[in-house]
This record gives C-alpha cells, sequence and structure tokens, in this order.
C-alpha cells in the first residue's frame, strides 16, 4: 500500500483521493470526446496542470495515459470495419518519421509562429465543416490511386510532425484530410485518423519516457479512466453515426481555436 502511495506522489507529495477522481472523471470525459471527433486533450491536459503537475510532467503523463485511450479507439473502429488498412500502410511510416522529427525539433522552432498559423487553419477547418452542409455525411471513398496516396503520405508526414512537437488539433485536421483527400465519412474517417493518431502518440510516448518525463502512478489510473472512456465515445459513435460526430467535431476544432487564441493573448 506504501509503495501505491509513494507511486501517486508529486515531489514526495501525496495527492489527495479527491485529486484523484477529477483527474479520472476529466480523463474519462476526456477519451469519450477525443474517440469521436478529436480535441481531448483541451480536456485531460488543463486538468492535469490545474493539479498542480509541472507542464512538461504533464504532457508525458497525458501523452501516457491517452495512448491508452487512442489504442482502444482504434481497435474498435478496426474491429467495426471502419479502418481502411489497404490506404494506412502507405501513411503509417510518414506519421511515424514525422512525429520523431516533430519531438527532435521541438526546442529549435519559434512555437508562436506556429501557433498563428495552426489558428487560422483550425479556425477555417472548423467554419468550413459548419457551411458545408454535406461535408462528411456521406462515404464517397472511391480507391485509391497515385495522386490520393502521395496526398496521403504528405499529411500524415505533416500532422505527424505537428503532433511529435506542439499536437492540439491534430486530430480535427487528420478528419478534416482524410474526408478532403478521400470523400470518407466522418466515421470512416475517425477510424483512418485514429490509427495515425496512435503511431504519433506511440513515437512521442517513447521519446517522453526515455527522457523521464511520465508519472506512471498517476499515468495508470487516468489511463484506465481514457480507456473506460474510448470505449464508451467510439460505441456511442459508431451507434449514432455522423449526426453525433460532426456537432462534435465543429465544435472541438472552435475550441481548440479558442483556447489557442487565448493562449496567444494571455
Amino acid at each position: 500500500m506504501n509503495y501505491f502511495i509513494n507511486l501517486l506522489s508529486l515531489n514526495h507529495t501525496k495527492i489527495s483521493l479527491t485529486v484523484i477522481l477529477f483527474l479520472f472523471v476529466a480523463c474519462l470525459l476526456a477519451a469519450a470526446v477525443d474517440s469521436i471527433a478529436g480535441g481531448g486533450g483541451l480536456i485531460s491536459l488543463p486538468a492535469f496542470i490545474l493539479c498542480g503537475i509541472p507542464s512538461h510532467i504533464a504532457l508525458g503523463t497525458n501523452k501516457f495515459s491517452s495512448t491508452s485511450g487512442t489504442t482502444v479507439s482504434s481497435f474498435t473502429y478496426y474491429k467495426n470495419g471502419k479502418v481502411t488498412l489497404k490506404l494506412l500502410k502507405y501513411l503509417i511510416p510518414f506519421s511515424f518519421i514525422g512525429a520523431a522529427l516533430g519531438v527532435y525539433t521541438v526546442l529549435k522552432i519559434d512555437q508562436n509562429i506556429i501557433k498563428v498559423i495552426v489558428l487560422f487553419l483550425i479556425l477555417f477547418v472548423g467554419i468550413y465543416s459548419l457551411f458545408s452542409k454535406k461535408l462528411g455525411i456521406e462515404d464517397n471513398f472511391k480507391g485509391l490511386n497515385k495522386k490520393s496516396i502521395l496526398c496521403g503520405m504528405l499529411l500524415a508526414f505533416c500532422l505527424g510532425f505537428y503532433d511529435g512537437f506542439f499536437g492540439p488539433g491534430t486530430g480535427s485536421f487528420l478528419i478534416f484530410g482524410f474526408i478532403k483527400i478521400y470523400g470518407f465519412d466522418y466515421i470512416n474517417a475517425s477510424g483512418n485518423s485514429k490509427i495515425l493518431n496512435l503511431t504519433s502518440n506511440i513515437t512521442a510516448l517513447i521519446l517522453f519516457a526515455i527522457h523521464g518525463q511520465i508519472y506512471f502512478g498517476i499515468g495508470i489510473i487516468t489511463a484506465t479512466a481514457m480507456i473506460i472512456g474510448a470505449n464508451l465515445g467510439t460505441r456511442l459513435a459508431l451507434k449514432k453515426g455522423t449526426k453525433l460526430v460532426k456537432p462534435i467535431f465543429i465544435s472541438m476544432s472552435l475550441c481548440v481555436a479558442l483556447k489557442m487564441l487565448y493562449g496567444l493573448f494571455f
């Protein structure tokens, strides 16, 4: 029991059961939302920081927890036939390479410039999706050709890189990219995006772990919450379809933009 309590300590300060319960609920909700439309980090990461966890440790621990949830969500989408393996076999290596390069270059790039660019891009994604009535409603995937595969590789590399060193909005960009390039509906786009998101998450997670930036005691508890949340969210998305996914996708895209806008000015 003492060993378990020590695992939950921050700088030898024990965390109360109230804080543990708060993190559990926050991460469960984050994973449910993320499995449907992305953007769960808007809920989970601030929750870690609010509980007094240093930001770099919060990033690593959140990545550990979210990877668990994304794994469950990816498997559920795959089991229900919402993952296109003949496409992803081309894209996964580029997502991996991009994420690795993103983590290694995080300290060499002025993130303020990147934040401004991403802010406008994600605002565009959210507003465009809001006013485009037919976007992602029907699955119009017609197969693969050289052009679509190359566009997908570029998408996977760029968003893998982005997820490796910054991250907010990655899921939204991936979903939007799969819809625009391949004609998927929101459900199939979410399923395929989860696989690429999982690839970049695992890559970043390994590097965070190597550099000792994870509190595994807390991470195990929050990972359990995210596994439960991801399972619930994915099943709900598969049951309700695009009528549920599209409004949540638009809401989370705009929330990410507002969060980034707030961060830039305050």
